[in-house]
């Protein structure tokens, strides 16, 4: 009888900590891959005022496209010269919009750039249940690029893209381009995905009930059964060694959210032409911001050099 209970007790704790796993991947799931929108708080006086230029930009125009997957993605165009071939897609972050880009829009459109901003699957008014974190999105973008050279079989395009939509710009560098890609600009990509959520996986109340690799294990696996992609795969670091696309590196040196350790590896690892510019006193996605005259004093070298 003893040993009857003993076995009973041993099943019990299995099945318990059998669903405790579950429990803790799909908590996990939905704190990193269910889309939701950003409240005002957590966006800087720049980034507002980016988006009252893009809303109230005379020329907006609302485009719509389909991806492989069959999902309807939306883009924001903003007209440049009329004789411009130009392109600027500027990929945002996420949680967020295309918008949310409406500062970097601005300068662009300043140049006389046409400028592109999609909003990503699962974000703004793109259809999508889950966020891809750059691996199903470099091939919505990819999509993108050829619907503008479809337009305009002259067009030079330079892709521009923060956090996330850094982390995409360098997933598409890693696919084959069209001519047409001249250039890159990744600003406070992560390496991976996983990196990324490992390394602020100890700021979320499970971190203290579960190793933090048995919660990425499932976490991974929740990925895959629910949106159907490998996490693993979502890693930008891999995808800069094929890249043959010039690229520049941006990173705030105060960045506590994406270590700026990891721009100086994806630096390292770029097979690519490539710049690399640390902005001091800058936090995630702050450079702009926090240093408007060398950020983009470095992009407009950069795309003097290439574009």
């Amino acid at each position: 009888m003893g040993k009857k209970l003993r076995n009973l007790a041993a099943l019990s704790l299995a099945s318990a900590f059998a669903g405790g796993c579950i429990l803790a991947g799909g908590y996990l799931y939905r704190l990193t891959c269910m889309p939701r929108k950003k409240g005002d708080a957590e966006q800087n006086p720049r980034t507002k005022e980016g988006r009252r230029y893009v809303r109230n930009h005379p020329d907006r125009q609302e485009h719509y496209i389909n991806s492989i997957d069959n999902l309807r993605l939306h883009a924001v165009m903003l007209p440049g010269g009329e004789q411009e071939h130009r392109y600027a897609v500027c990929i945002h972050g996420v949680w967020s919009d295309g918008e949310e880009m409406g500062d970097v829009a601005r300068h662009y459109t300043g140049l006389g750039y046409h400028v592109l901003l999609p909003d990503l699957r699962g974000h703004g008014k793109s259809e999508g249940r889950y966020i891809g974190y750059g691996y199903d999105d470099r091939l919505d973008i990819l999509e993108w690029i050829y619907w503008i050279i479809r337009r305009d079989p002259e067009a030079k395009i330079l892709l521009h893209g923060v956090s996330m939509g850094a982390a995409t710009t360098l997933m598409v560098t890693g696919e084959r381009l069209p001519d047409n890609v001249r250039l890159a600009i990744s600003d406070s990509s992560y390496t991976s995905a996983i990196e990324e959520f490992m390394d602020v996986y100890e700021d979320q109340v499970v971190a203290p009930v579960l190793p933090k690799r048995l919660a990425m294990f499932l976490l991974r696996m929740e990925i895959l059964l629910r949106a159907g992609y490998d996490i693993r795969q979502a890693a930008p670091v891999e995808a800069v060694k094929r890249s043959a696309t010039p690229t520049l590196f941006l990173h705030g040196d105060a960045d506590t959210f994406v270590k700026p350790q990891m721009c100086t590896q994806l630096y390292a690892a770029a097979a690519c032409e490539k710049r690399y510019t640390l902005i001091l006193g800058a936090g995630h996605v702050e450079g702009g911001y926090v240093d408007h005259d060398k950020y983009w004093r470095k992009i407009e070298d950069f795309i003097g050099d290439y574009m």
